[in-house]
C-alpha cells in the first residue's frame, strides 16, 4: 500500500519530520525562503497533506491546485492567518496549529524585549561598537525603569496572562484590555481590566500587543491610538505586524510622541534592509523569533506532524481550528 503524499513547505525540527518520513511520502521544500507562489500550486497537485508555515499563503486556489486528495492542513504556528478556513471549511478540509506550547517562550521574549527597550540595551551595544564609550556618565543612555512601572497588556490570552506573571516579580501594575476575557480570571492573575482601549493607552507605561490578527486588530494601533499614549511609553510587538500601522509608528517614534517600540513582528514582513524604521534609534526589531528556542520549536514541529498524521488517517486533528468541519461530511 502506497505511503500518503505530502508536501512540507521548508524545513522543520527533526523531531517533526522523525514522525512523517516513516508514515509518508514526503517532500520538503529545502529552500530558506518560502516556495514561491508558482511553485508553491504545481508541488502541492495531489497532495493528500500540507504542512505550511505562517510565511504561506495558503487560500482556495492552493487548495483546489491540491485537488480533492487534499484531506489535511496543519500549519507550523498557533497563529493561522496565513490560512483561508472559510475556504478549507467549504471543501471540508480540517486545518491545525500549535497552541499552547509557545507560551511561555514567547512572553519569554516580549518581556526580554520590554526590558531591551526600557534600559536602550541594543543602543548600548551599538554605543560601544562604534567607539563612543570614552568614559562613564552621568546623562549616557538614559532609560526607563521597569520596576514599579504599568505594563498594559492589549490581550489576555495565555500569553498575556503569561506576561502578568512575569511583570509581578518585577513589581509592575498591571492592566489589560480584552473585551473577551473573563474580568475574574484577570483579578485572579493580578491584573486590573480597563474598559477601553483607550484608557489603557492613557495609563501604561509599557504597551505590550497579544493579539490575533483579524478584520478588528488589522491596524488597531494606528495614529489615533498612538496619539493617546503617554510620550514615554514603549510598545512591544510579538503578535503580528498589521496589528500596528508601520507608518504611523514611525511617524510617532520620529517625533517622539512615544519613547520607543521594540518589535519582533513588522509589516512589512521581513523589513527591506533600507527600511526608514531600521534606522531609528529608538526602535529595536527583531526576525520574528520569539518562539526561537530548541524545545519550543521541536515541539511545534512534533505537534503539526501529529496534526497532519491525523488528518491522513482520518482521525480528529488533536489541534483544529475550524472543528465544524467534522459535521459537515
Amino acid at each position: 500500500m502506497s505511503k500518503p503524499k505530502v508536501f512540507v513547505t521548508r524545513a522543520i525540527p527533526k523531531g517533526g519530520m522523525e514522525l512523517i518520513r516513516p508514515a509518508c511520502d514526503a517532500e520538503v521544500w529545502a529552500e530558506d525562503l518560502p516556495p514561491p507562489r508558482p511553485v508553491l500550486l504545481e508541488k502541492v497537485r495531489g497532495v493528500d497533506g500540507l504542512l505550511c508555515l505562517l510565511t504561506d499563503l495558503i487560500d482556495g486556489e492552493v487548495m483546489d491546485a491540491a485537488g480533492p486528495s487534499l484531506r489535511v492542513i496543519s500549519n507550523h504556528a498557533v497563529g493561522y492567518d496565513n490560512i483561508d478556513v472559510a475556504a478549507a471549511t467549504e471543501r471540508g478540509i480540517p486545518v491545525g496549529n500549535t497552541p499552547g506550547i509557545l507560551t511561555e517562550t514567547t512572553a519569554d521574549f516580549a518581556f526580554a524585549l520590554l526590558m531591551a527597550a526600557a534600559r536602550r540595551v541594543a543602543e548600548g551595544a551599538d554605543y560601544v561598537r562604534a567607539g563612543k564609550w570614552r568614559t562613564w556618565g552621568p546623562m549616557i543612555l538614559l532609560g526607563y525603569d521597569v520596576h514599579g512601572a504599568t505594563l498594559g497588556l492589549v490581550g489576555m490570552g495565555r500569553i498575556g496572562q503569561a506576561m502578568a506573571r512575569r511583570a509581578a516579580g518585577f513589581g509592575m501594575k498591571v492592566i489589560y484590555y480584552d473585551p473577551y476575557f473573563d474580568a475574574s480570571r484577570g483579578a485572579a492573575a493580578g491584573a486590573e481590566e480597563r474598559d477601553t482601549l483607550d484608557a489603557l493607552l492613557a495609563e501604561a507605561d509599557f504597551i505590550s500587543l497579544h493579539v490575533p490578527l483579524t478584520k478588528e486588530t488589522h491596524h488597531l494601533i494606528d495614529a489615533r491610538a498612538l496619539g493617546k499614549m503617554k510620550t514615554t511609553a514603549v510598545l512591544i510587538n510579538t503578535s503580528r505586524g498589521p496589528i500596528v500601522d508601520t507608518e504611523a509608528l514611525y511617524d510617532a517614534l520620529t517625533a517622539r510622541r512615544i519613547a520607543y517600540a521594540a518589535l519582533d513582528v513588522t509589516d512589512p514582513e521581513p523589513l527591506p534592509a533600507d527600511h526608514k524604521l531600521l534606522a531609528l534609534p529608538n526602535c529595536l526589531v527583531a526576525p520574528h523569533i520569539a518562539s526561537a528556542s530548541w524545545a519550543t520549536r521541536t515541539r511545534m514541529a512534533v505537534m503539526a506532524a501529529e496534526n497532519l498524521l491525523a488528518g491522513l488517517r482520518g482521525e480528529r486533528l488533536p489541534n483544529c481550528v475550524n472543528p465544524e468541519v467534522y459535521g459537515s461530511r
